[in-house]
This record gives C-alpha cells, structure tokens and sequence, in this order.
C-alpha cells in the first residue's frame, strides 16, 4: 500500500487521535544503535513524529515505560548490533502485551537490508522503515491502526535528504550537521553501500544555512557529517570543496568549534590539512580509519591505500598540526589475517600513537564479498584483539599523561556525578576531543552547559582528563560564557 493511497478517513482518525491530554497523536522515544550518522537520523525521526502531532517522552515516561510508540534505528555494520535489536524488540513484545495500543516502529540501516526478515521474525512490530523513508513514519504508524497489519516501506532511491526534514535535537549547544550520505567505495567488509547508497551531496549554500540557523539558536559547536566527509564535491567535480567549506565555517559568528567524522585517509589531501590548521574554529581532532597495518589485508579490503601511505599523512597532519588527537578504527580477524599480518598492525599502531582506537572483530555481514572469503577461527581473533587493546591502552595513558600540568579550555556538556566528600565538577571536551572532569573551586558558581572553562589538568585517568585547579597555588580556572 503505497503513501498515496492511504485514504481521508484514514487521515482523519490521525488527526483525531491528536488529543488535548497532552499526549498528541502518542507518546514516543527513538533508541539508536551504530553511528553519528544514525544519531543525526533518531533527531530526524524525532523531528517528523513531533510534526505529526507525537510527542517526546520525559525521563520519566521512558523509566516506567509509559509510551504509545517507540521507535529503534538500527545498525547493519556488526553482527552484534543486529543480536541487539532482535533482543530488544523481544522485550518490546513484553511490554506491548502490557499496553496492548503501544506500536513499535523499526528503521535504519537493518531495516534498508532486511525487512522481510525483520517483519517475518518480529509479527508484533507495526511499521518497518528504510533510511530513506524517514518522513514516511507517521503515514504507515496510522495505516498499521486502521487496518490491524504491519506496514513497511523501504525505497531504493533517496527521494528526500534528511536534513530537509524537520528536526529535534538531542542538544543546544552541539549539532550535528550532514553535508552528504552514501558511499563510494567498495570495501569487502561494509554494508553501507548497501544500506546508505551511493554518495550524494548537499549543496554547501544549503549546509552553511543549516549551520548559520541552530547557531542563532544557541549551538556552539557542529559536527559535519559523511560517510567519507572529505570526499565531499568529487561527484561534481570540485575536489577543494570540503577544505572550502570547512574555512566557510570560520566565518560564521558564533560558532566556536567545528568537527567533522569520517574522513577517508585516500582523500585526505594538503588543502584539507592547510584548512584544518589555518581556521581558528576547526578543532584539531581527527578520526582516521586505519583499518588494518597489513598492506596485503588493505589490498584484501579494496582499501585505497597502503600502510606507508597512511603513515606519511598523519606525519604531514602532525607537521601542521602538532597537538592534533587523532583516533581510528582497527578490524581484527579479517579473512585471510595471519600472524604476520597482524604484527603489522601492531607495528603500525605503535608508529601512529593514536589518542584511541576502536577495534573489532571481523564481523561477516551477508551480501559482502570478504563475507565468502575464508574465517579466521573466532579465538584466533580474540587473543589477537587483546594484544591489540593491550597496547592501545598503553598508548592512550601515555598520551593522557602528557596533558598533566597543561591548560585546557573545556566545553561543558553537563555535570559529573559526586560523591561524599568529592569535588563538584562539570564534564565536557577539551578543544581537541579529550573528555574533561573539571572541578568547581568552593565558593565559585557551576558553569552552565555550552560555556567554556579553561583550568588546569591535574590528573590524567584511563580515559579521561581531571581538571582540579588549585587557584590559591596559580593554576587556572577561567568561566567563559
């Protein structure tokens, strides 16, 4: 049943359902699974059901489960996210057996693969939906009441880009903001091709509007996002396109901080790295996918580049940029991985001194080309994972030490938890991505989420930063708002 088809009686009992007992059309919450891309795509769905009348559930509505409709965007990357949302939604049937009126909608990147399965596996689930069908949310919820049988609808094409959508987002003071989805290349391990489709573009006009419209409404900070953010404008032909937008962003007023996540290390070219360093508000931070240290494993990966390749533009990255934190992405267990391999890996893990890395096992997903190559034994993999984590940990702290006794300035995201006896202190990121506990001196007022403290690291933890200044001693606490 196509969106063109439902009927004006079934378009009226929608705007019927929309009470004034507060609840509108239902009470709803988004859970997200996978990426900052699924993150960008929960504050769209968001966005269409609170249009439509639906209305986002308090803390407390979501603790004692008291929800007319709650929606999962799924990840298809790893197979463990695909054993989660079978395992949630099972736990979703118990409490819809409780609230017999309660739908359950299931979206994102599982449901773009798999819907057949996903409806034959879970019959309780009222409206599959693709990535590319976010805005059909609402439609197939009222069809499911009106005609008692689960709707879905996943299109092949993007017909609408999500950020034409309406939005909530999950934050004032930090956005994120998508500047393309789809991808490219053709990776033997990724469904996201798959998934996401071919690389598509917005024009920068219409990101920098996006940018200019939730900085005037209080954002300090955005995050662009792509699926190989730095390969935006190479469908149409501008190579220089992502380093052009990225010194764009300089000249909006205020906006302090700019991040963008992934970049793809075969695109990450000099005008990227001059634009990174010679624009005040672009934060030195990067996320660098090494992938694996193996060059064969790389080759095995249809990866656009080799271990030396990489290697020389993170020097170039740390020429001019030599406080740049830069984290990765390492798979273990990749078909064909030997010993040798691996100790590659290690060799070049050691070499570039990441801030951190996430690492996983090799994850066959279905439809996949490394998915028919030959497995490596799965405890073959975990005892290779371990050495790795081993060694990354160690780096990590090494880094982390290396902040102690420095100034950092902190963007607040909230208040850290406090026990008896301890210091109040806010949370947030240091200017290059770093997570900071910062205390607040006795007798001085706690800074506000989105402003900005500059104190000195007193301790570095395994993960974390703590700021605790001694004023009366000279270290620096310093509130900007």
């Amino acid at each position: 049943m196509n969106e063109e088809m439902m009927t004006e009686a079934e378009r009226a009992a929608g705007a019927a359902s929309a009470g004034a007992d507060g609840r509108g059309r239902g009470v709803f919450a988004v859970r997200t699974l996978g990426c900052q891309m699924n993150v960008h795509d929960s504050e769209r769905i968001a966005g269409v059901l609170e249009a439509a009348g639906y209305v986002r559930a308090s803390r407390e509505q979501e603790e004692a489960h008291d929800l007319d409709l709650i929606v999962m965007n799924t990840c298809a990357v790893r197979e463990n996210a695909a054993e989660r949302m079978y395992g949630t939604i099972g736990l979703w049937a118990r409490m819809k057996r409780e609230r017999p009126y309660m739908q359950i909608a299931i979206g994102g990147c599982m449901a773009q693969l798999d819907r057949e399965r996903i409806v034959r596996r879970t019959p309780w689930v009222d409206a599959v939906f693709g990535t590319r069908n976010i805005e059909d949310l609402p439609a197939l919820l009222e069809r499911a009441k009106a005609t008692g049988c689960p709707q879905t609808k996943v299109n092949d094409r993007l017909e609408v880009f999500p950020s034409e959508l309406p939005v909530r987002r999950a934050s004032k003071t930090s956005a994120w903001v998508a500047i393309s989805v789809g991808c490219n290349n053709t990776c033997t391990f990724c469904i996201v091709p798959t998934t996401r489709g071919r690389e598509r573009d917005r024009r920068p006009g219409d990101v920098l509007d996006e940018i200019r419209a939730v900085v005037a409404d209080g954002a300090k900070e955005v995050t662009l996002l792509g699926q190989n953010v730095n390969s935006y404008g190479y469908g149409i032909g501008d190579r220089y396109a992502f380093s052009k937008l990225l010194r764009a962003c300089g000249d909006i007023d205020g906006l302090e901080r700019v991040r963008f996540t992934s970049p793809h290390p075969a695109a990450f070219t000099d005008d990227v790295i001059a634009a990174m360093a010679e624009t005040p508000n672009v934060m030195h931070q990067l996320h660098f996918p090494l992938q694996s240290g193996s060059d064969r494993i790389l080759r095995a990966m249809r990866r656009s580049y080799r271990s030396g390749r990489f290697l020389a533009i993170l020097e170039k990255i740390r020429a001019a940029m030599p406080d740049a934190q830069i984290s990765t992405d390492v798979i273990v267990g990749f078909p064909g991985e030997t010993e040798e391999d691996f100790r590659d890996t290690l060799r070049v893990v050691e070499q570039a001194r990441f801030s951190s890395a996430f690492t996983f096992i090799y994850s066959p997903r279905p439809g996949t080309p490394a998915a028919a190559m030959e497995q490596v034994p799965h405890e073959v993999a975990r005892e290779r994972i371990e050495r790795l984590l081993a060694l990354q940990e160690r780096i990590t702290a090494e880094n982390l030490r290396g902040f102690e006794g420095r100034d950092v300035e902190v963007m607040v995201t909230g208040h850290a938890g406090k026990k008896d006896g301890e210091t109040h202190r806010v949370t947030g990121r240091e200017r290059t991505g770093v997570l900071v506990h910062v205390g607040v001196p006795e007798g001085e007022p706690t800074p506000a989420v989105g402003d900005f403290v500059t104190a000195t690291v007193t301790h570095a933890g395994v993960h974390n930063l703590i700021a605790d200044p001694d004023v009366a001693a000279g270290q620096t606490y310093m509130v900007r708002r």
